[in-house]
């Protein structure tokens, strides 16, 4: 069995980076004022709609250099002799559509762009959507021992 050319830190900090982002994402919606989680010691900043508004890009700046990384690892070294499992084709494709409607997500937000409000809608709707996805496709390779994204590793 090949060992994995990516480093255990960064399998690591790919899944903070991943789990800031739900929860950053999840904090654009004013749930944790709502349920007076934010009033809770310690997490008054999620409660900030323009501070988790800022480390969620920040975060996705971090998540697209290591998905990026990894992609370009995958394509160029290891899918000729590594295939994708399922769960991994899954995994990859939904963060390939969070990446693709997130970037239309942060284009609404500069000036000059204008989306139609319908467009706006599908797209904030069709992101959630597919971070929910994600949740339960991470749970499932979790919880049916389909952790590894290829078939020959862990990677």
């Amino acid at each position: 069995m090949a060992s994995s050319p990516i480093a255990a830190w960064e399998k690591k900090a790919f899944a903070v980076t991943v789990f800031g982002l739900g929860l950053t994402g999840v904090a654009q919606m004013p749930i944790f004022s709502r349920y007076y989680i934010a009033d809770i010691p310690g997490f008054a900043w999620l409660g900030n709609f323009v501070f988790t508004h800022m480390l969620h890009y920040a975060l996705a700046a971090v998540f697209l250099y290591f998905a990026f990384r990894f992609a370009a690892i995958y394509v160029l070294a290891w899918r000729r002799d590594h295939p994708l499992t399922a769960s991994g084709l899954v995994r990859a494709v939904l963060y390939a559509a969070l990446i693709a409607t997130g970037a239309v997500r942060m284009m609404k937000n500069l000036s000059g762009v204008y989306l139609g409000e319908w467009t706006v809608l599908v797209v904030d709707w069709t992101h959630l959507l597919f971070a929910m996805l994600l949740l339960g496709a991470v749970l499932w390779a979790r919880g049916g021992g389909r952790r590894g994204y290829t078939a020959m590793s862990r990677l």
